[in-house]
């Protein structure tokens, strides 16, 4: 059986992000695991940002602290009495500005420093000073630590950790049964789960729905998640004339529920993505894949074999792949089944959590 160490150290996750997306969410995930697992563990996030909202409310320790840039000398010295105060072993930084605050604070004290990277998107050489302040570096793919070798990061320094699911809350006998009577879900089902913001391809999605449509008159269509573009996602869905056709949830806390309702899970990003926390959450729980190649989603979705994949922002190929889906239920379905023997063996939380408390113990010596 798994332990932490003894006396367990207190690893400290911040966060400067006012948002909440997968980012936020993978870091409650793996703090809830820590702390299941015997180590201490502490959130810091803005005093006004739903992750600290979203910590108090599943009983996570977590702190406020405001930080307004990363040069903030406010946020500096708190978050270094923080740390002083309550003992920390080790900081884990997740965004740009605490990476700066919480990296400096932490080193004024001497205390190791681990770096997360989520995206996908490049990094400009001279934006690359705040990786050094870091020992360690993990990135949610390779393609992750891809781009950030190829900006000048030390390759040494990188872990790729994607992330890892809950087979106890992601898995084959979740039923959907319930989220598809509460929506008023008949027929076959395509959902999009994720933060609605420009890059995650709300827009090619619905566009995509018209055609599915065409082709399959009774098909309907989740849209699961909140964000900064929801309105603007809904103005579309009327505009194309979608509104019986396309519901719209806002955030959800049932997602294994959600996931098992659909027929096929569709993850369009256009732009940046890297191992996606909904594609593994869906193949855990036996729900078919359409995805675009961006990012680490082909790490997961090998095309024709654990999902189909599609070029981003092609409208008319991700309508035909949703199609295919819909049509061909026994390939679909076999397709999922191989995605969820690849997570079952490769990205569970355990697994994951294990390389990065291996990176965590090697820091604290």
């Amino acid at each position: 059986m798994y332990t932490a160490p003894t006396p367990s150290p207190l690893i400290v996750h911040t966060e400067a992000s006012v948002g909440f997306g997968g980012q936020e969410l993978r870091i409650l995930a793996e703090s809830r695991w820590l702390r299941d697992h015997g180590w201490d563990v502490l959130i810091v996030a803005q005093p006004e940002g739903r992750l600290f909202a979203e910590a108090r409310a599943v009983a996570l320790p977590v702190a406020a602290v405001a930080m307004r840039s990363a040069f903030d000398l406010r946020a500096i010295v708190a978050l270094r009495r923080l740390f002083s105060e309550r003992g920390a072993r080790l900081v884990h930084t997740h965004s740009s500005v605490d990476s700066w605050a919480g990296g400096l604070a932490a080193r004024s004290l001497g205390i190791p420093v681990v770096r997360s990277r989520h995206v996908t998107i490049a990094v400009p050489r001279r934006r690359t000073l705040v990786y050094r302040l870091a020992h360690r570096i993990l990135t949610s793919a390779e393609r992750v630590k891809s781009v950030l070798t190829a900006s000048g990061v030390d390759g040494n320094k990188i872990v790729a950790v994607p992330p890892g699911v809950d087979t106890a809350r992601f898995h084959p006998d979740v039923s959907g049964t319930a989220v598809r009577a509460e929506l008023g879900l008949a027929g076959p089902v395509a959902g999009l789960v994720a933060n609605i913001r420009g890059s995650k391809g709300h827009d090619v999605f619905l566009d995509a729905a018209r055609e599915v449509r065409a082709a399959l008159p009774d098909a309907r269509f989740l849209i699961v998640g909140d964000g900064v573009g929801y309105d603007d996602v809904r103005a579309r869905v009327d505009r194309l004339g979608l509104a019986q056709a396309v519901v719209m949830t806002g955030f959800r806390r049932d997602i294994p529920e959600v996931m098992a309702a659909l027929d096929v899970l569709v993850l369009p990003s256009i732009r940046s993505e890297a191992t996606s926390q909904v594609i593994v959450q869906a193949l855990a729980v036996g729900t078919p894949v359409v995805a675009t190649s961006v990012g680490g989603s082909p790490e997961v979705i090998r095309d024709g074999e654990t999902g189909r994949l599609v070029p981003p922002n092609d409208a008319h190929a991700l309508a035909a792949a949703i199609v295919a889906t819909l049509r061909d239920r026994a390939g679909a379905r076999a397709m999922a089944r191989a995605g969820q023997t690849f997570v079952r063996d490769h990205l569970s939380i355990d697994a994951q959590m294990a390389t990065t408390t291996g990176v965590y113990r090697e820091l604290l010596g």
